[in-house]
Protein backbone atom coordinates (compact mmCIF):
# COMPACT_ATOMS: atom_id res chain seq x y z
CA UNK A 1 0.00 0.00 0.00
CA UNK A 2 1.64 3.15 -1.21
CA UNK A 3 -0.90 5.34 0.86
CA UNK A 4 0.33 6.59 4.38
CA UNK A 5 -2.29 7.29 7.44
CA UNK A 6 -1.91 8.61 10.55
CA UNK A 7 -0.91 6.61 13.34
CA UNK A 8 -3.97 4.53 14.98
CA UNK A 9 -2.32 2.34 18.13
CA UNK A 10 -5.79 1.96 20.04
CA UNK A 11 -2.93 -0.27 22.63
CA UNK A 12 -0.84 3.10 23.36
CA UNK A 13 -0.44 4.27 26.82
CA UNK A 14 -1.60 7.83 27.43
CA UNK A 15 -1.69 10.54 30.39
CA UNK A 16 -4.19 12.36 31.12
CA UNK A 17 -3.78 15.83 30.92
CA UNK A 18 -2.15 17.74 34.17
CA UNK A 19 -5.50 19.75 34.79
CA UNK A 20 -9.18 19.35 33.90
CA UNK A 21 -9.22 22.91 32.37
CA UNK A 22 -7.28 21.29 29.34
CA UNK A 23 -10.12 18.54 29.06
CA UNK A 24 -11.74 21.00 26.79
CA UNK A 25 -10.48 24.18 24.52
CA UNK A 26 -10.29 27.67 26.93
CA UNK A 27 -13.25 29.38 26.00
CA UNK A 28 -15.60 25.94 26.27
CA UNK A 29 -19.12 26.59 28.08
CA UNK A 30 -17.84 24.04 30.78
CA UNK A 31 -15.72 26.29 32.20
CA UNK A 32 -17.61 29.34 32.12
CA UNK A 33 -20.54 27.22 33.93
CA UNK A 34 -18.40 25.63 36.35
CA UNK A 35 -16.50 29.31 37.28
CA UNK A 36 -19.76 31.28 37.96
CA UNK A 37 -21.47 28.54 39.34
CA UNK A 38 -18.67 28.60 41.80
CA UNK A 39 -17.65 32.35 42.23
CA UNK A 40 -20.88 33.89 41.08
CA UNK A 41 -24.00 32.57 42.81
CA UNK A 42 -24.53 32.04 46.34
CA UNK A 43 -25.88 28.21 47.01
CA UNK A 44 -26.17 29.30 50.74
CA UNK A 45 -29.46 27.69 50.87
CA UNK A 46 -27.94 24.50 50.11
CA UNK A 47 -24.97 24.36 51.80
CA UNK A 48 -26.80 25.11 55.22
CA UNK A 49 -28.51 21.73 54.92
CA UNK A 50 -25.45 20.11 55.71
CA UNK A 51 -24.82 20.17 59.02
CA UNK A 52 -24.86 16.79 59.72
CA UNK A 53 -21.36 15.28 60.63
CA UNK A 54 -21.92 12.00 60.82
CA UNK A 55 -22.03 9.59 57.76
CA UNK A 56 -19.65 9.41 54.51
CA UNK A 57 -18.73 12.65 52.82
CA UNK A 58 -20.90 13.75 50.21
CA UNK A 59 -20.40 14.92 47.05
CA UNK A 60 -19.79 18.88 46.76
CA UNK A 61 -23.24 20.73 46.41
CA UNK A 62 -21.39 22.86 44.01
CA UNK A 63 -20.04 20.47 41.86
CA UNK A 64 -23.46 18.98 41.92
CA UNK A 65 -25.03 22.06 41.00
CA UNK A 66 -22.96 22.85 38.50
CA UNK A 67 -23.47 19.75 36.95
CA UNK A 68 -27.07 20.18 36.69
CA UNK A 69 -27.02 23.29 35.06
CA UNK A 70 -24.82 22.12 32.85
CA UNK A 71 -26.35 19.33 32.00
CA UNK A 72 -29.63 21.34 31.52
CA UNK A 73 -27.53 23.85 29.42
CA UNK A 74 -26.23 20.85 26.94
CA UNK A 75 -30.12 19.02 26.53
CA UNK A 76 -29.47 16.23 29.49
CA UNK A 77 -31.95 16.29 31.78
CA UNK A 78 -32.41 12.57 32.66
CA UNK A 79 -30.02 11.85 35.90
CA UNK A 80 -29.25 8.51 34.04
CA UNK A 81 -28.07 10.01 30.73
CA UNK A 82 -26.45 12.87 33.24
CA UNK A 83 -24.56 10.28 35.07
CA UNK A 84 -23.62 8.27 31.81
CA UNK A 85 -22.08 11.39 30.84
CA UNK A 86 -19.93 12.09 33.46
CA UNK A 87 -18.30 8.86 32.92
CA UNK A 88 -17.94 9.02 28.75
CA UNK A 89 -18.06 12.96 27.91
CA UNK A 90 -14.97 15.26 28.53
CA UNK A 91 -17.15 18.18 29.27
CA UNK A 92 -18.62 16.96 32.20
CA UNK A 93 -15.79 15.65 33.48
CA UNK A 94 -14.17 19.41 33.40
CA UNK A 95 -16.94 20.57 35.47
CA UNK A 96 -17.36 17.60 37.79
CA UNK A 97 -13.51 17.11 38.06
CA UNK A 98 -13.66 13.35 36.94
CA UNK A 99 -15.81 12.61 40.24
CA UNK A 100 -18.68 10.22 38.55
CA UNK A 101 -22.07 10.27 41.24
CA UNK A 102 -24.19 7.75 40.19
CA UNK A 103 -28.24 8.44 38.89
CA UNK A 104 -29.83 7.71 42.35
CA UNK A 105 -26.95 10.22 43.91
CA UNK A 106 -27.77 13.24 40.92
CA UNK A 107 -31.79 12.57 41.49
CA UNK A 108 -32.03 13.08 45.05
CA UNK A 109 -29.90 16.18 45.38
CA UNK A 110 -32.28 17.58 42.72
CA UNK A 111 -35.43 16.70 44.71
CA UNK A 112 -34.01 17.91 48.04
CA UNK A 113 -32.82 20.95 46.65
CA UNK A 114 -35.38 22.11 44.19
CA UNK A 115 -36.64 25.16 45.71
CA UNK A 116 -32.71 26.53 45.93
CA UNK A 117 -32.07 25.65 42.28
CA UNK A 118 -34.86 27.39 41.16
CA UNK A 119 -34.21 30.24 43.20
CA UNK A 120 -31.16 30.59 41.05
CA UNK A 121 -33.06 32.62 38.50
CA UNK A 122 -33.21 35.50 40.14
CA UNK A 123 -29.43 35.12 40.91
CA UNK A 124 -28.60 34.55 36.97
CA UNK A 125 -30.94 37.24 35.93
CA UNK A 126 -29.06 39.36 38.19
CA UNK A 127 -25.69 38.71 36.59
CA UNK A 128 -27.48 39.65 33.12
CA UNK A 129 -28.31 42.42 34.62
CA UNK A 130 -24.89 43.65 35.86
CA UNK A 131 -23.99 42.56 31.71
CA UNK A 132 -25.89 45.54 30.53
CA UNK A 133 -28.54 42.44 28.93
CA UNK A 134 -31.12 43.35 30.56
CA UNK A 135 -33.40 46.59 29.71
CA UNK A 136 -36.70 46.42 30.19
CA UNK A 137 -37.68 48.62 27.59
CA UNK A 138 -39.55 46.13 25.59
CA UNK A 139 -40.74 42.77 27.47
CA UNK A 140 -42.57 40.35 25.41
CA UNK A 141 -44.55 37.89 27.13
CA UNK A 142 -45.79 34.50 25.41
CA UNK A 143 -46.91 30.59 26.59
CA UNK A 144 -45.79 27.53 25.36
CA UNK A 145 -47.33 23.83 26.85
CA UNK A 146 -44.65 21.77 27.62
CA UNK A 147 -46.26 17.76 28.20
CA UNK A 148 -46.40 16.81 31.75
CA UNK A 149 -44.31 13.43 32.96
CA UNK A 150 -47.97 11.59 32.66
CA UNK A 151 -49.58 10.03 29.48
CA UNK A 152 -52.89 11.49 28.41
CA UNK A 153 -54.54 7.92 28.08
CA UNK A 154 -53.86 7.82 32.35
CA UNK A 155 -57.08 10.60 32.33
CA UNK A 156 -60.55 9.93 32.19
CA UNK A 157 -63.57 11.85 32.31
CA UNK A 158 -65.99 12.60 34.96
CA UNK A 159 -69.20 10.99 32.82
CA UNK A 160 -67.03 7.66 32.15
CA UNK A 161 -65.59 7.75 35.88
CA UNK A 162 -69.52 7.36 36.68
CA UNK A 163 -70.22 5.01 33.96
CA UNK A 164 -66.75 3.10 34.79
CA UNK A 165 -67.23 2.93 38.61
CA UNK A 166 -70.88 1.58 38.03
CA UNK A 167 -69.53 -1.18 35.88
CA UNK A 168 -67.11 -2.09 38.25
CA UNK A 169 -69.03 -2.43 41.07
CA UNK A 170 -71.72 -4.46 39.06
CA UNK A 171 -68.49 -6.57 38.00
CA UNK A 172 -67.43 -7.12 41.68
CA UNK A 173 -71.06 -7.64 43.25
CA UNK A 174 -71.11 -10.31 40.47
CA UNK A 175 -67.29 -12.02 41.40
CA UNK A 176 -68.15 -11.98 45.10
CA UNK A 177 -71.98 -13.45 44.40
CA UNK A 178 -70.13 -16.02 42.69
CA UNK A 179 -67.16 -16.48 45.12
CA UNK A 180 -69.83 -17.39 47.66
CA UNK A 181 -71.64 -19.45 45.62
CA UNK A 182 -68.30 -21.21 44.98
CA UNK A 183 -67.53 -21.54 48.74
CA UNK A 184 -70.79 -23.35 49.65
CA UNK A 185 -70.39 -25.64 46.93
CA UNK A 186 -66.74 -26.19 47.93
CA UNK A 187 -67.98 -26.59 51.57
CA UNK A 188 -70.69 -28.93 50.97
CA UNK A 189 -67.94 -31.09 48.64
CA UNK A 190 -64.75 -30.37 51.11
CA UNK A 191 -65.65 -28.91 54.68
CA UNK A 192 -66.13 -25.70 56.30
CA UNK A 193 -62.51 -25.86 57.36
CA UNK A 194 -60.45 -26.85 54.17
CA UNK A 195 -58.52 -24.31 51.82
CA UNK A 196 -59.83 -22.47 48.76
CA UNK A 197 -62.30 -19.72 50.10
CA UNK A 198 -59.61 -16.59 49.11
CA UNK A 199 -60.46 -13.98 47.63
CA UNK A 200 -58.93 -13.61 44.03
CA UNK A 201 -56.17 -11.39 43.39
CA UNK A 202 -58.08 -10.03 40.44
CA UNK A 203 -60.98 -8.83 42.50
CA UNK A 204 -58.97 -7.23 44.96
CA UNK A 205 -57.30 -5.30 42.00
CA UNK A 206 -60.66 -4.28 40.45
CA UNK A 207 -61.68 -2.39 43.43
CA UNK A 208 -58.26 -0.48 43.86
CA UNK A 209 -58.66 0.90 40.88
CA UNK A 210 -62.80 1.22 41.61
CA UNK A 211 -61.41 3.26 44.85
CA UNK A 212 -58.97 5.29 42.80
CA UNK A 213 -61.83 6.30 39.97
CA UNK A 214 -63.75 7.22 43.06
CA UNK A 215 -61.18 9.85 44.83
CA UNK A 216 -60.49 11.19 41.32
CA UNK A 217 -64.15 11.66 41.02
CA UNK A 218 -64.90 13.44 44.73
CA UNK A 219 -61.88 15.78 43.40
CA UNK A 220 -63.42 17.05 40.23
CA UNK A 221 -66.77 17.35 42.01
CA UNK A 222 -64.50 19.93 44.58
CA UNK A 223 -63.11 21.80 41.83
CA UNK A 224 -66.17 22.25 40.68
CA UNK A 225 -67.71 23.37 43.64
CA UNK A 226 -64.97 25.91 44.19
CA UNK A 227 -65.31 27.15 40.79
CA UNK A 228 -69.01 27.50 41.23
CA UNK A 229 -68.26 29.49 44.75
CA UNK A 230 -65.72 31.40 43.22
CA UNK A 231 -68.40 32.60 40.35
CA UNK A 232 -71.27 33.26 42.37
CA UNK A 233 -68.59 35.37 45.25
CA UNK A 234 -69.86 38.88 45.15
CA UNK A 235 -67.43 41.62 45.03
CA UNK A 236 -65.64 42.86 47.93
CA UNK A 237 -63.01 44.80 47.52
CA UNK A 238 -62.87 48.91 48.23
CA UNK A 239 -63.10 49.88 44.09
CA UNK A 240 -66.59 48.26 44.69
CA UNK A 241 -68.99 50.64 45.70
CA UNK A 242 -72.53 48.00 46.46
CA UNK A 243 -70.05 46.11 48.73
CA UNK A 244 -71.13 44.58 51.67
CA UNK A 245 -68.61 44.41 54.64
CA UNK A 246 -70.52 40.89 54.92
CA UNK A 247 -72.22 38.71 52.42
CA UNK A 248 -73.56 35.17 53.40
CA UNK A 249 -73.15 32.20 51.10
CA UNK A 250 -75.66 32.53 47.72
CA UNK A 251 -78.13 29.71 47.05
CA UNK A 252 -76.26 28.84 44.10
CA UNK A 253 -73.05 28.21 45.56
CA UNK A 254 -74.74 26.58 48.18
CA UNK A 255 -76.12 24.03 46.19
CA UNK A 256 -73.42 20.70 45.15
CA UNK A 257 -72.61 21.60 41.62
CA UNK A 258 -71.54 18.32 39.22
CA UNK A 259 -68.56 18.60 36.83
CA UNK A 260 -68.89 18.77 33.36
CA UNK A 261 -69.31 15.33 32.02
CA UNK A 262 -65.47 15.51 29.39
CA UNK A 263 -63.80 17.22 32.81
CA UNK A 264 -60.67 15.07 33.00
CA UNK A 265 -58.19 14.48 35.67
CA UNK A 266 -55.27 12.49 35.54
CA UNK A 267 -54.04 9.32 37.89
CA UNK A 268 -50.54 9.57 37.25
CA UNK A 269 -50.13 13.63 37.75
CA UNK A 270 -53.34 14.96 38.87
CA UNK A 271 -52.40 18.50 38.96
CA UNK A 272 -52.06 18.05 35.24
CA UNK A 273 -54.58 18.84 32.26
CA UNK A 274 -55.43 18.16 28.76
CA UNK A 275 -54.16 20.90 26.69
CA UNK A 276 -54.55 21.55 22.84
CA UNK A 277 -51.45 22.26 20.85
CA UNK A 278 -50.64 22.47 16.78
CA UNK A 279 -49.54 19.08 16.77
CA UNK A 280 -52.91 17.95 18.74
CA UNK A 281 -53.47 17.02 22.47
CA UNK A 282 -51.47 16.44 25.35
CA UNK A 283 -50.69 16.31 28.83
CA UNK A 284 -49.40 18.52 30.20
CA UNK A 285 -48.74 22.47 31.37
CA UNK A 286 -48.57 25.88 30.22
CA UNK A 287 -45.02 27.34 30.48
CA UNK A 288 -45.06 31.10 30.76
CA UNK A 289 -42.28 33.92 29.87
CA UNK A 290 -41.36 37.08 29.31
CA UNK A 291 -38.56 37.99 27.52
CA UNK A 292 -36.14 41.25 27.32
CA UNK A 293 -36.19 42.07 23.85
CA UNK A 294 -32.29 43.95 24.23
CA UNK A 295 -30.98 40.13 24.40
CA UNK A 296 -33.79 37.23 24.34
CA UNK A 297 -33.10 37.17 28.42
CA UNK A 298 -36.16 35.52 30.35
CA UNK A 299 -36.73 38.28 33.23
CA UNK A 300 -39.75 36.57 34.37
CA UNK A 301 -41.39 33.26 34.46
CA UNK A 302 -44.18 30.98 35.56
CA UNK A 303 -45.91 28.09 35.16
CA UNK A 304 -49.75 26.95 35.61
CA UNK A 305 -52.43 23.96 34.90
CA UNK A 306 -54.65 25.97 32.65
CA UNK A 307 -54.59 25.84 28.69
CA UNK A 308 -55.46 29.90 28.33
CA UNK A 309 -53.22 32.79 28.61
CA UNK A 310 -55.84 35.13 29.35
CA UNK A 311 -55.82 35.61 33.21
CA UNK A 312 -51.19 35.31 32.84
CA UNK A 313 -50.64 38.73 31.91
CA UNK A 314 -50.98 41.03 34.31
CA UNK A 315 -49.36 38.11 36.51
CA UNK A 316 -46.19 37.97 34.37
CA UNK A 317 -46.05 41.75 33.97
CA UNK A 318 -46.33 41.75 38.07
CA UNK A 319 -43.58 39.57 38.19
CA UNK A 320 -41.30 41.37 35.98
CA UNK A 321 -40.97 43.98 38.65
CA UNK A 322 -40.81 41.37 41.45
CA UNK A 323 -37.81 39.16 39.59
CA UNK A 324 -35.88 41.94 37.88
CA UNK A 325 -36.64 44.78 40.48
CA UNK A 326 -38.35 47.21 38.05
CA UNK A 327 -41.25 47.37 35.53
CA UNK A 328 -41.39 47.22 32.04
CA UNK A 329 -41.67 50.42 29.61
CA UNK A 330 -43.37 48.15 27.11
CA UNK A 331 -45.30 44.97 27.09
CA UNK A 332 -46.45 43.19 23.89
CA UNK A 333 -48.36 39.77 23.93
CA UNK A 334 -50.74 37.58 21.84
CA UNK A 335 -54.32 37.55 21.33
CA UNK A 336 -54.79 35.01 24.06
CA UNK A 337 -53.86 37.89 26.08
CA UNK A 338 -56.41 39.74 25.27
CA UNK A 339 -59.49 41.31 27.39
CA UNK A 340 -61.05 44.58 28.52
CA UNK A 341 -59.25 43.90 31.90
CA UNK A 342 -55.92 42.95 31.10
CA UNK A 343 -55.72 46.33 29.07
CA UNK A 344 -57.21 48.12 31.76
CA UNK A 345 -54.77 46.67 34.27
CA UNK A 346 -51.87 47.48 32.06
CA UNK A 347 -52.69 50.91 31.52
CA UNK A 348 -53.04 51.05 35.29
CA UNK A 349 -49.84 49.72 35.94
CA UNK A 350 -47.96 53.03 33.79
CA UNK A 351 -46.87 50.18 31.25
CA UNK A 352 -47.42 50.63 27.16
CA UNK A 353 -48.94 47.63 25.62
CA UNK A 354 -49.05 46.13 22.61
CA UNK A 355 -51.66 42.92 22.56
CA UNK A 356 -53.08 42.03 19.61
CA UNK A 357 -56.54 42.07 19.50
CA UNK A 358 -57.02 39.41 16.82
CA UNK A 359 -55.52 36.61 14.65
CA UNK A 360 -53.17 37.80 12.51
CA UNK A 361 -54.58 36.87 9.30
CA UNK A 362 -51.80 35.58 6.34
CA UNK A 363 -50.33 38.86 4.73
CA UNK A 364 -52.02 41.57 7.04
CA UNK A 365 -50.04 44.17 8.28
CA UNK A 366 -51.38 44.05 12.02
CA UNK A 367 -52.87 42.13 14.46
CA UNK A 368 -56.24 43.54 14.39
CA UNK A 369 -58.83 40.87 12.65
CA UNK A 370 -61.06 38.84 14.01
CA UNK A 371 -62.95 39.84 17.17
CA UNK A 372 -65.39 42.26 17.67
CA UNK A 373 -64.75 45.70 18.99
CA UNK A 374 -66.81 48.17 20.31
CA UNK A 375 -66.57 51.86 19.64
CA UNK A 376 -64.74 53.52 22.79
CA UNK A 377 -63.65 50.12 24.71
CA UNK A 378 -59.98 49.43 25.19
CA UNK A 379 -59.37 46.58 23.04
CA UNK A 380 -60.60 49.12 19.88
CA UNK A 381 -58.13 51.32 20.67
CA UNK A 382 -56.19 49.00 20.90
CA UNK A 383 -56.90 47.51 17.32
CA UNK A 384 -56.38 51.40 16.45
CA UNK A 385 -53.16 51.68 17.55
CA UNK A 386 -51.96 48.10 16.04
CA UNK A 387 -53.37 49.16 12.75
CA UNK A 388 -51.77 52.71 12.35
CA UNK A 389 -48.30 51.30 13.29
CA UNK A 390 -48.62 48.97 11.06
CA UNK A 391 -45.49 47.33 10.37
CA UNK A 392 -43.59 49.79 12.23
CA UNK A 393 -46.01 49.07 15.10
CA UNK A 394 -43.65 47.86 18.11
CA UNK A 395 -46.23 44.86 18.09
CA UNK A 396 -43.91 43.49 15.59
CA UNK A 397 -40.99 42.59 18.30
CA UNK A 398 -43.41 39.97 19.77
CA UNK A 399 -42.29 37.03 17.07
CA UNK A 400 -38.66 37.95 17.12
CA UNK A 401 -37.86 38.09 21.07
CA UNK A 402 -39.54 35.47 22.76
CA UNK A 403 -40.83 32.36 19.95
CA UNK A 404 -36.88 32.10 19.59
CA UNK A 405 -36.58 31.32 23.21
CA UNK A 406 -39.18 28.69 23.22
CA UNK A 407 -37.39 27.55 20.09
CA UNK A 408 -33.86 27.26 21.46
CA UNK A 409 -35.73 26.13 25.20
CA UNK A 410 -37.58 23.32 23.30
CA UNK A 411 -35.82 22.35 19.62
CA UNK A 412 -32.26 23.15 20.16
CA UNK A 413 -32.33 21.71 23.81
CA UNK A 414 -35.10 19.63 23.70
CA UNK A 415 -36.84 20.20 26.64
CA UNK A 416 -39.66 19.47 25.28
CA UNK A 417 -41.39 17.35 28.74
CA UNK A 418 -41.03 17.86 32.30
CA UNK A 419 -39.91 15.47 34.37
CA UNK A 420 -41.16 16.29 37.80
CA UNK A 421 -44.77 15.70 38.41
CA UNK A 422 -46.87 17.56 40.42
CA UNK A 423 -47.26 22.02 39.76
CA UNK A 424 -45.03 22.28 42.40
CA UNK A 425 -42.29 20.73 41.18
CA UNK A 426 -42.92 21.30 37.88
CA UNK A 427 -42.76 25.28 38.28
CA UNK A 428 -39.42 24.61 40.27
CA UNK A 429 -38.46 22.86 36.95
CA UNK A 430 -39.01 25.27 34.54
CA UNK A 431 -37.51 28.31 36.98
CA UNK A 432 -34.23 25.83 36.56
CA UNK A 433 -34.61 25.37 32.63
CA UNK A 434 -35.44 29.49 32.47
CA UNK A 435 -31.93 30.13 34.64
CA UNK A 436 -29.74 27.61 32.62
CA UNK A 437 -31.51 29.82 29.30
CA UNK A 438 -30.21 32.76 30.46
CA UNK A 439 -26.92 31.56 31.80
CA UNK A 440 -25.80 30.46 28.62
CA UNK A 441 -26.96 34.33 26.76
CA UNK A 442 -24.50 35.94 29.43
CA UNK A 443 -22.26 33.03 28.24
CA UNK A 444 -22.70 33.87 24.84
CA UNK A 445 -22.10 37.72 25.49
CA UNK A 446 -18.72 37.05 27.19
CA UNK A 447 -17.73 35.29 24.64
CA UNK A 448 -18.42 37.89 21.79
CA UNK A 449 -16.86 40.87 24.35
CA UNK A 450 -13.86 38.74 25.19
CA UNK A 451 -10.38 38.37 23.34
CA UNK A 452 -10.16 35.21 20.67
CA UNK A 453 -9.33 31.88 22.69
CA UNK A 454 -10.36 33.33 26.14
CA UNK A 455 -13.35 33.82 28.01
CA UNK A 456 -13.85 36.68 29.79
CA UNK A 457 -13.86 37.11 33.94
CA UNK A 458 -16.74 36.09 35.52
CA UNK A 459 -18.77 38.73 37.46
Amino acid sequence: MGKTFRPWDVDQRWLLPPSVDEFVPAGHVAHFVRDTVRDGLDLSAIMSSYDEERGFPPYHPTMMTALLIYGYSQGVYSSRRIAKACEERVDFMAVTALNRPDFRTISDFRKRHLAALSGLFVQVLKLCAGAGLVKLGHVAIDGTKLKANASKHKAMSYGRMNEAEARMKAEVAAWFAKAAASDAAEDAAHGADRRGDEMPAWVANKQERAAKIRAARAALEAEAQAAATKRTAPADGPDDPGAKSSAAPTTAAATPVKPEPKAQRNFTDPESRIMKTKDGFIQGYNAQAAVDAASQVIVAHDLVATGVDVEQLLPMVDAVEAMAGAQPKEVSADAGYCSEDNLAGIEKRGVKGYVATGRHKHGATSATGGRTKRRGTRVAAMATRLKRGARRSRYRLRKQVVEPVFGQIKQARGFRQLLLRGLVKAKAEWAIVCAVHNLLKLAAARRFAAPPGRMAATA
